[in-house]
């Protein structure tokens, strides 16, 4: 009441305020809206706040990648992955350490439990990290350690392609010329570039001239070693000079290396006499693709705190200066950014923006044709922006960004919102109905709606408040939503009881009432016809309270039980990514001639005119660059991973698109493996790290048990008729070649099982995970690895790669000259063929066996009850072998649960706040007694939609029984105040219904028609926010029929034998039976 005294008396202040409100929205906004539009914005003002898709999720995850060139996935994990693994069990609020384990990379994901300060888990495990490095083999250099966010998914890709150049060479200049501008952008990380191998120099040695001479390649490798040598420079005093007295211990051009002796004496032997030296780059782990051409290209990937539309407008700003940077040695080369989710983030913030937009208008729509009277709409609608631009100043001045959490929660306050100044106004109406002048109708309406508007208002907050409860990505999610609306809650109250007043009195007519009241004919006529069906319905009040109920209860349990769960709705991105595998172990050649056949598959399934752009990777992630593993993750040569990119005009769904492309694929490559996996931003993000959807892994002590089981498992997922892309989620029979040493044979051969690993280093790999040796081009000052490779002369060539022809070609390496005769591998050793697991899993040091699936035609929900049933029918595992259903499955779970307790809180808060207005508990029962349907007209919408239980679904039932509220808050005020000045409880409730039909009708058509664009979902984010427009229509019109049918007669019930005294214990209280005149004259 003071305020809106306060404010009539003050009308420029209020005003000012206004114009200040505004201002700051704009500045809040102005940066950010002027760089999405292109549109200039003044130097030296603030910038606002960020635009990115999602909120900071803030996952407790930390990344570790430990490269060791050469190992086998068993020494990875016996040598590295296990030590790492028993020390990361100690850092303070672990929950569980998953590790895949690779050729040369193992990848180690450390998951916290929710509320663990992670710059504190982050520190213990760099301690543990190195720890664990004292029992590790020698030369095992130290991994990468990074936490993983939603800045951890790539946000565009810099493709660069050349048709003249040859890869290493754009690898080269990718990785020293355009890396260092690329990662120093605001707000951008970028890793090593993929595609191409790193540039070397690579001394081929020939075996027959080794041989010739009685050596062997460890000869040539020490000889290297002590003849290229990195060794310090000091100085020495000359005169009044200091000059530094460098050594060419490091030679100055590469063919220096042929002048190496690897044997001295009269007949010396030099390391050009039995082998060549070349500037070349190292054997090629993998390939990037662009439109099926090799290419080389750089993840672009955004820091947590980034925005995506400006680190991604920051590169293509950019773009000009790194081809300038690459200068002469970059003719030919095409640079480009490709994979852009710049439009994406751009459509649809500008989606919900102009949902918001429609929402307003229809509100105003609303309220004009229930008031008649485009002055009072006028200051509704206006009361719309001010209060989005106070909550835009209050999100920016809480840290909060702009994106789809907090767009779609103005969005959704738009409709809600306009309750406050809707009530005010209808009041107002009324009071200019009864004759009063306009200023005294307009206090006298504002005050007297006061208090129920502040409790509508503090109910919808109170439903809130369960957010902050919540746990994990449901936290991060709903809280910046429910600061959104929160604050638009806060100041459309604030704006009704101050700004309402004032442009009522200065913008409507005293003789508005008497106009209004002729032009209502209809709606006496349908108050009428409502005032009699309510009058029956309170005659029959026990029936219909308990049918009420019934119904209620029977489609909550009934229908609820038929809808799909999810963790959020699915989104048609307009791009997918296909992982392809080749049978295990194939050749990468072999694999990039299958990835290039699958895109022109693609192409021709879905028509070259709607593929805007392909790009793929091919093999693995090569040891110089492990952290790409992070990234990118490749189990081998032989899988790829393609990524498409579709022109928007393509009118296929991504299912229908999936669909299509599996029948194709699989016809015309039965061999191969595809399954399809999150592309784009949105699904990235919210697939919390998941490949697939469905992930079961069978852990356990021994791995032939868990193998064995697996097998079950899969057999029984089979019959599972929504599952898509079933396989084994590693390679389990990866060809081998295993050299069994004879240390007998060795010893007498003056060998060691240590001299035929040397030996086979080169014919396998490079000397350079042995004997690492570099070179300094005196051009950049950039130092390259020198490595001897395998003798070629022993091997076939096959467009330029060394294969072998079987395993008798590496029985023939030379070890070493004997006085009997030259020493082969094949003499010590027995080779064989056979097979290991190319990778191997665990989950808390414990091996295991993955399962992965994709859905389709199903929701999550449905899929995790199958999933269930198949693991059940697979029988009981073998004794210490476990199952569990990873994936996506156990966040939707931890999800729901949250979101559930999260719903019977707020029912809880909105029961406590309404027995502490109305010191009734009795009232309050009444003014909850709407939830129920609340929850009913929820499932029911949902049901009739097709919607799934989500996050998005789940907040809008919970902000819907805050909304709900509000009307019933009308009501049960009214009809008490009716009670207490002496009708009966059913007069009250039949009167106190009737006086509010219409302040309740307006307000429930207002926030209807406000949140009917984000329910219809015609925007770009549509997808995302249409369940949670749909979730509070659907409880807000449930629950107005409830309020106006079923209320008054629960108040009639409840109410009928209460007492009419307060609840004051005050004896000084005229009001309370426990009042004494003497107390309160004294």
């Amino acid at each position: 009441m003071q305020l809106i005294s306060l404010a009539l008396r003050r009308p420029f202040t209020v005003m000012v305020i206004i114009l200040a409100i505004a201002l700051g929205g704009v500045l809040a906004v102005g940066g950010s809206v002027s760089e999405q539009f292109g549109l200039p914005y003044p130097k030296g003002f603030p910038r606002g706040m960020e635009v990115d898709v999602f909120p900071s999720l803030n996952l407790p995850v930390i990344y570790v990648c430990q490269p060791y060139g050469g190992m086998d996935p068993a020494q990875m994990e016996g040598f590295l992955t296990n030590y790492y693994e028993y020390h990361f069990l100690y850092v303070s609020g672990i929950h569980h350490v998953e590790s895949r384990n690779v050729q040369g990379t193992a990848l180690m994901k450390l998951y916290f439990h929710p509320g663990t300060d992670m710059s504190q888990a982050m520190a213990e495990t760099i301690n543990y990290v190195n720890r664990s490095q004292a029992f590790m083999p020698p030369g095992t250099v130290s991994p990468f350690v990074m936490r993983f966010d939603t800045g951890s998914v790539p946000v565009g890709y810099l493709v660069l392609s050349s048709e003249t150049r040859s890869i290493a060479e754009i690898q080269d200049l990718a990785l020293f010329r355009i890396r260092p501008m690329f990662s120093s952008l605001p707000g951008v990380s970028a890793p090593p570039p993929f595609g191409g191998s790193a540039r070397s120099i690579v001394i081929s040695v020939d075996p027959q001239r080794l041989q010739s001479h009685g050596m062997s390649p460890d000869e040539v490798i020490t000889a290297l070693v002590r003849g290229n040598s990195i060794s310090p420079s000091g100085n020495i005093p000359v005169g009044d000079k200091f000059p530094i007295v460098p050594v060419n211990s490091v030679v100055k051009d590469p063919s220096q290396l042929g002048s190496i002796p690897i044997r001295m004496g009269a007949s010396p032997v030099y390391l050009r006499d039995v082998g060549t030296i070349q500037d070349s780059a190292d054997a090629p782990a993998g390939y990037a693709l662009a439109n099926g051409r090799r290419a080389v290209y750089i993840l672009a990937t955004k820091r947590s705190d980034a925005s995506t539309l400006s680190v991604i407008n920051s590169i293509k700003n950019a773009l000009p200066g790194m081809k300038d940077a690459l200068g002469a040695d970059g003719e030919g080369i095409d640079v480009r950014f490709e994979f852009d989710q710049s439009p994406y983030v751009t459509r649809a913030v500008a989606g919900v923006v102009v949902e918001g937009l429609l929402g307003a208008v229809l509100v105003g729509v609303m309220i004009l044709l229930f008031l008649r009277d485009w002055r009072s709409a006028l200051v509704v609608v206006l009361n719309i922006p001010l209060a989005m631009m106070a909550a835009v100043l209050a999100l920016w001045i809480t840290g909060q960004t702009i994106n789809l959490m907090t767009l779609g929660g103005l969005a959704l306050a738009i409709g809600i919102l306009v309750d406050e100044a809707t009530v005010a106004i209808e009041n107002i109406h009324s009071h200019l109905h009864r004759g009063k002048p306009l200023a005294q109708a307009v206090l006298d309406g504002s005050a007297e709606t006061a208090v129920p508007r502040l409790l509508a208002m503090l109910c919808i907050l109170a439903v809130f408040v369960s957010s902050f409860f919540m746990q994990g990505a449901a936290r991060s999610l709903f809280v910046p939503l429910s600061l959104a609306v929160g604050f638009a809650m806060v100041a459309s109250y604030i704006l009704s009881s101050t700004f309402v007043p004032v442009m009522c009195v200065w913008v409507l007519k005293s003789s508005h009432g008497t106009r209004h009241d002729q032009a209502s004919t209809f709606f006496s006529r349908f108050q009428r016809r409502y005032e009699q069906v309510a009058t029956r319905c309170i005659s029959l009040r026990g029936m219909v309270v308990a049918g009420y109920l019934v119904a209620a209860l029977a489609i909550i349990v009934l229908v609820g039980s038929q809808l799909g769960r999810g963790i959020f709705p699915v989104v048609d991105a307009g791009q997918f990514r296909l992982r392809m595998r080749a049978p295990d172990g194939t050749h990468i050649n072999r694999t990039e001639e299958l990835a290039q056949q699958s895109l022109k598959l693609v192409e021709e399934e879905l028509g070259a005119e709607n593929v805007h752009l392909t790009l793929g990777y091919v093999g693995m992630i090569h040891s110089n660059f492990p952290v790409n593993a992070v990234y990118q993750w490749s189990r081998g040569p032989e899988e790829a991973i393609l990524y498409v990119d579709l022109n928007d005009d393509l009118d296929v769904s991504d299912e229908e698109l999936k669909e299509r492309l599996r029948r194709r694929l699989s016809e015309a490559m039965p061999d191969v493996r595809f399954s399809f996996e999150p592309s784009d931003i949105v699904n990235e993000v919210m697939s919390f790290g998941s490949p697939t959807p469905v992930d079961v892994a069978v852990s356990g002590p021994n791995f032939a048990d868990n193998r064995a089981h697996a097998e079950k498992v899969l057999t029984e997922l089979g019959k599972v008729p929504f599952l898509r892309d079933l396989q084994v989620g590693q390679s389990l029979d990866y060809p081998t070649i295993e050299v069994n040493v004879d240390r007998e044979k060795a010893g007498l051969a003056g060998l060691v099982p240590q001299d035929v690993s040397r030996a086979l280093v080169t014919a396998t790999s490079s000397s350079r995970f042995v004997v690492p040796n570099y070179w300094a081009d005196p051009k950049s000052g950039i130092a390259y690895q020198v490595q001897i490779e395998i003798p070629r002369s022993i091997m076939r060539s096959t467009d330029g790669v060394v294969m072998t022809d079987s395993a008798s070609d590496l029985a023939q390496i030379p070890l070493k000259r004997t006085e009997s005769g030259q020493v082969l591998i094949g003499d010590v050793a027995e080779l064989r063929e056979g097979t290991m697991p190319g990778q191997y899993d665990r989950y808390n040091m414990r091996r295991q066996v993955t399962l992965t699936a994709n859905v389709a035609d199903a929701d999550l929900g449905a899929v995790s009850r199958e999933v269930a049933r198949a693991i059940e029918r697979a029988g009981e595992p073998p004794v210490g072998v476990q199952i569990a259903a990873r994936g996506q499955i156990p966040p939707m779970d931890e999800m729901e649960t949250g979101l559930t307790v999260g719903l019977g809180l707020a029912v809880v808060a909105v029961f406590l706040l309404l027995t502490a207005n109305f010191q009734s508990v009795r009232l309050a029962l009444v003014a909850v007694s709407t939830a129920p349907a609340v929850v009913a007209g929820v499932v029911l919408m949902l049901w009739l939609t097709g919607t799934t239980l989500n996050i998005q679904s789940f907040i809008g039932a919970i902000m819907a029984i805050g909304v709900a509220m509000a009307n019933a808050i009308l009501l049960v005020t009214f009809a008490e105040q009716r009670r207490v000045e002496g009708l009966s409880a059913i007069d009250a409730a039949s009167v106190g219904a009737s006086s509010r039909l219409r302040a309740i009708l307006m307000t429930s058509g207002a926030m209807i028609a406000g949140m009917l664009p984000m329910a219809l979902g015609l925007g770009e984010a549509g997808q995302q926010n249409a369940p949670l427009g749909r979730a509070v229509i659907g409880g807000l019109a449930a629950a107005t029929a409830a309020t106006l049918l079923v209320l008054p007669s629960v108040f009639a019930l409840l109410q009928r034998r209460s007492a009419v005294a307060s609840a004051s214990l005050d004896p000084r209280d005229a009001e309370s039976s426990y009042y004494l005149p003497r107390a309160a004259a004294t």
